[in-house]
C-alpha cells in the first residue's frame, strides 16, 4: 500500500491531538538507568540558582555522546543545567516524554511522530546521527554459515526485526529499491537486538535487520553484511536519531533560549569529538556498553553540529508509518519549525 499525502512537506505551523501508537527505537541495549548532569563553570549571568534545569533523556546509543561529553567536560553555557537520564528501553524514554518527566529527547522520528500523534506534541530540534548517509548505519545481515550472498537472494527469506523501528524502515526501503516487495519475504517479529542477533548468527532466522553495533560484531563473528542504508539506498539517507523538545516546554519563558543553549554546548562537544574522537573511546565503551571485541576497535563516528532535519529525510518515514498503520491519521513535517502537523 503506499500512502500519498495531498500535501508533503508544506510549511507551516500544525498540531495533531489524536491518538497514535507509540513507535520503539532499538539500537544497542542498555542496562541500567541513571542521571548525571553537567553545566559550565562560570560567574556570568544565569549561573547558580539562576541556571535554567533542562531535564534530557536518551538511550545508551552511540548517538547521545555529544551529550555526554557535553556534560563531563561542561560545555553547556552556564545559563543552563542540563540533567541526563539514561532509559532501558525507547517505551520506558516514550512514558518519561509523556509524563513530562523530560524537556528534551535523543530518539528518532518514528518515535517523536508517535509521541505527537498521542498528544504529546515536540519539535525536532536538530539531528544527533544521521545527517549524511554513512552516520549511524543500519543493515541486513545473514550467519556466517548462510547461503545468502546477494540482495536478490533475500526473496523468501525469513528477516528478524522490530515492527515500527528504524531497523524495519531501513529494511523495507533497502528491499524496496532492490525490487523486493512486502510479500517477497518474511517478517520474523523479534523486538530484542541480542535475541534476533542470536537468531540470526544460529540460522534461526536467514537474517536480521541491525544497527551498526551488532554489524560490526557480526563482521568478526563470520556474519555478512547483505546490504546497508550507507552504501545501498541508492543516494538516500534513509536513518537519523534526533533531539526533540517538548513543546510545552519550549514555549514556556525562557524555554527557547534554554534549548538552544542546549544546542550551543551540544554542537562544541561534536567538534571536539570529531577533532580527536579516540580521546572519547573510553567514555563511549562506558555508556554505550560495547561488546568485548568492538572496544578497541569500533569505528567511533562523526558528529553533525547544527544539522536540522529536512522534509526529505522525514515525511518519507511518517508516509511509511502510515501505510504500516502505525499512525491511524497522515502528518506532514514542517522542516521550518520541526514540528508535525495533520495532512489536509
Amino acid at each position: 500500500m503506499t500512502v500519498q499525502p495531498t500535501n508533503p512537506c508544506p510549511t507551516r505551523r500544525g498540531f495533531l491531538a489524536g491518538a497514535g501508537a507509540l513507535g520503539a527505537m532499538m539500537l544497542a541495549g542498555c542496562t541500567n538507568k541513571g542521571a548525571v548532569s553537567g553545566s559550565a563553570a562560570g560567574s556570568g549571568a544565569g549561573t547558580g540558582a539562576n541556571a535554567r534545569t533542562v531535564r534530557m533523556g536518551t538511550m545508551m546509543t552511540e548517538d547521545f555522546l555529544p551529550g555526554w561529553v557535553a556534560a563531563k567536560e561542561q560545555m553547556f553555557p552556564a545559563s543552563v543545567n542540563v540533567e541526563v537520564t539514561e532509559f532501558q528501553s525507547a517505551q520506558e524514554l516514550s512514558a518519561a516524554v509523556t509524563a513530562g518527566e523530560i524537556d528534551m529527547a535523543m530518539t528518532d522520528p518514528q518515535v517523536s511522530a508517535s509521541l505527537t500523534a498521542g498528544g504529546t506534541p515536540v519539535r525536532m530540534r536538530w539531528i544527533a546521527l544521521g545527517a549524511t548517509p554513512q552516520q549511524g548505519i543500519f543493515g541486513i545481515m545473514v550467519g556466517p554459515d548462510s547461503a545468502i550472498k546477494t540482495a536478490d537472494q533475500l526473496r523468501g527469506a525469513s528477516i528478524g526485526v522490530g515492527s515500527n523501528t528504524v531497523p524495519e524502515y531501513v529494511m523495507d526501503k533497502l528491499l524496496e529499491i532492490q525490487g523486493i516487495g512486502e510479500g517477497d519475504f518474511t517478517k520474523e517479529e523479534i523486538k530484542k537486538m541480542p535475541v534476533r542477533f542470536e537468531m540470526m548468527t544460529s540460522g534461526k532466522v536467514d537474517a536480521a535487520a541491525l544497527p551498526n553495533s551488532l554489524l560490526e560484531l557480526g563482521k568478526i563473528n563470520g556474519c555478512t553484511v547483505i546490504m546497508n542504508d550507507a552504501q545501498d539506498s541508492d543516494g538516500q539517507n534513509l536513518s537519523q536519531s534526533v533531539v526533540v523538545v517538548r513543546e510545552a516546554f519550549e514555549d514556556e519563558e525562557g524555554g527557547r533560549d534554554a534549548v538552544a543553549d542546549v544546542a550551543r554546548g551540544w554542537d562544541l562537544a561534536a567538534q571536539a569529538i570529531n577533532s580527536d574522537p579516540e580521546s572519547y573511546r573510553d567514555l563511549l565503551i562506558e555508556k554505550t556498553n560495547l561488546a568485548d571485541p568492538l572496544k578497541k576497535t569500533y569505528p567511533i563516528a562523526e558528529y553533525p553540529a547544527s544539522a536540522k532535519p529536512t522534509c526529505d529525510m522525514i515525511q518519507p518515514q511518517l508516509d511509511w508509518m502510515l501505510a504500516r498503520g502505525y499512525l491511524k491519521n497522515a502528518l506532514f513535517f514542517d522542516e521550518q519549525t520541526g514540528e508535525f502537523g495533520p495532512v489536509k
